[in-house]
């Protein structure tokens, strides 16, 4: 079975139910971020992340209500090392940055928290809320924290309800592409 294949399966399996919050399914969710990363001109990698990030939430399932989430689920850690055994750091290092992406654009843009949808900003305050400077400039280091923060971007954009994206299997050969070997 291909990477793109188990990643098919398990979207088919656990995404379709609705977006803690939002009026999209996760799968819906990861195709318009996906989405916005092409209409971005985004490469190959971040656009196989964009349309990933979210995959620890499968792995590992969540409440759909979000009323009733208590902790951080840490997806973008369960994600990110769950598709490095087939995806290099160019996919698993921005899934894997996506939530600090989110504290750090509240700590550093002056609009970006009075943006967030509410399902955002109750997941923002179990991830630790906006970074402290040192922790800022500790994000900034990182080798993919530029493509962190655009995926980031992406997926906030990704929540309109109806909007017509192309599909998972669309998307399978740039994913095979980008697998490493076994």
């Amino acid at each position: 079975m291909s990477i793109s294949d188990e990643i098919v399966a398990l979207f088919e399996r656990a995404g379709h139910g609705a977006y803690y919050g939002e009026p999209v399914s996760v799968v819906e969710h990861g195709l318009q971020a996906a989405h916005f990363a092409v209409e971005d001109g985004a490469g190959e990698a971040l656009v196989v992340a964009s349309l990933l990030h979210d995959i620890g939430h499968l792995l590992n399932g969540a409440p759909e209500d979000i009323a009733e989430w208590h902790e951080d689920a840490r997806h973008e850690v369960v994600g990110s090392q769950w598709l490095a055994r087939h995806l290099g750091p160019a996919v698993c290092d921005p899934v894997r940055l996506h939530v600090p992406a989110k504290r750090y654009l509240c700590a550093t843009a002056d609009t970006y928290l009075r943006a967030l949808s509410p399902a955002s900003v109750i997941t923002l305050n179990l991830q630790g809320g906006p970074m402290s400077d040192a922790e800022a400039a500790a994000f900034r280091r990182e080798p993919y924290f530029r493509d962190a923060v655009r995926l980031r971007l992406f997926d906030d954009r990704g929540k309109v309800a109806g909007l017509v994206t192309a599909t998972l299997d669309d998307y399978r050969p740039m994913i095979d592409r980008l697998a490493t070997p076994s």
